[in-house]
């Protein structure tokens, strides 16, 4: 089943089942006025909004063409939306580059911050940038939409609190990172609102690619219509979802609506740093990860970060090659103020 939810001049956006190949849609706002209210009753709107969906797919039920670009992130607003870091791989080059290794601790604790989750951009929507010195990145990733998730859940009970599965756009400002994290108190300014791809999917929509807690495929990232990432998101995964929904949940309780994402998407290669798509690697889902690597080998950066007019895809295909949430398409333009 995919969800979406649809631009109607409201905060939370009207909800609406889409059919699996993206092009229709169908009301579903009777069933629920919003994705958070289905969720905070999910045991009883699932059901039906399930049966609407197979209705979809029969032209059972009245349609209207489905376009994207009319689409609010799939919930415009969370309870909570914090991010792990299911891949070493992109922590450790990062860290490499400014001279400090992983502590131990992360290969068995894993990192989780927090997210601004009261504005979250459209798919569609421009990222608003002040200034291009404050160091504008994107992080493709996988996030889940849960159920209420009982602090202290175990992996399993983490498991089956995932109600939906999107694609995100992770966005921070680079260069605000150090002075923040030089106070010692976690990073805030240098998180501004991230979006999340048009459609949310069930598990059971993922099919074979699911495995429940890893999505199998490549997730691809453009820069600028050119390629810059094509990692796949179930490989060199060094926690799945449920364990950082657990790991999240360890001290307090996880509300229905709550938004967990993966962390950028990174694989390595030949047991090193990935490499790009142009020296036959798989590319990155981060420029902050390009960077790393152009650091490494030949001491400096090469890849700048987003400034003003350029513009980054994010979207992941089935074995068919068809879209699976639809694409996050984002142009960065200047945030003039009032």
């Amino acid at each position: 089943m995919k969800l979406a939810t649809l631009k109607d001049g409201s905060r939370d956006g009207r909800l609406v089942v889409v059919s699996r190949d993206l092009t229709q849609m169908t009301d579903a706002s009777f069933l629920a006025p919003s994705l958070q209210r289905a969720l905070d009753d999910w045991a009883r709107v699932a059901p039906h909004l399930q049966a609407l969906a197979d209705s979809l797919e029969r032209d059972s039920v009245p349609v209207e063409r489905f376009h994207e670009h009319d689409a609010m992130s799939p919930l415009p607003r969370a309870f909570q939306f914090a991010t792990g870091s299911a891949y070493d791989s992109h922590i450790e080059v990062i860290r490499k580059v400014g001279g400090a290794e992983i502590p131990e601790s992360v290969r068995s604790d894993p990192p989780i911050q927090q997210g601004g989750s009261d504005a979250f951009l459209g798919p569609r929507d421009p990222i608003l940038l002040p200034d291009e010195s404050f160091g504008l990145d994107i992080g493709g990733g996988i996030a889940v939409i849960l159920g209420d998730v009982p602090m202290g859940a175990s992996v399993d009970e983490a498991r089956a609190a995932i109600r939906l599965v999107m694609l995100v756009n992770d966005v921070s400002l680079r260069d605000l990172i150090p002075a923040e994290l030089a106070e010692g108190f976690g990073v805030f300014q240098s998180k501004p609102p991230s979006a999340f791809s048009p459609v949310a999917v069930t598990p059971d929509g993922l099919g074979a690619a699911w495995d429940g807690g890893k999505l199998h495929l490549p997730l691809n990232v453009d820069l600028n219509g050119k390629p810059f990432g094509r990692a796949n998101a179930g490989i060199d995964v060094s926690f799945d979802l449920p364990t950082l929904i657990a790991h999240a949940a360890r001290t307090r309780p996880l509300s229905a609506g709550a938004i967990i994402g993966s962390g950028t998407v990174s694989n390595r290669r030949d047991g090193g740093p990935g490499k790009s798509i142009a020296d036959g690697g798989v590319g990155y889902a981060c420029v902050a990860e390009s960077r790393a690597v152009e650091t490494i080998a030949g001491g400096a950066p090469k890849t700048p970060f987003l400034r003003f007019g350029d513009a980054v895809r994010i979207e992941m295909l089935d074995d068919k090659h068809r879209s699976i949430f639809g694409a996050i398409e984002q142009t960065v333009a200047r945030y003039e103020p009032g």
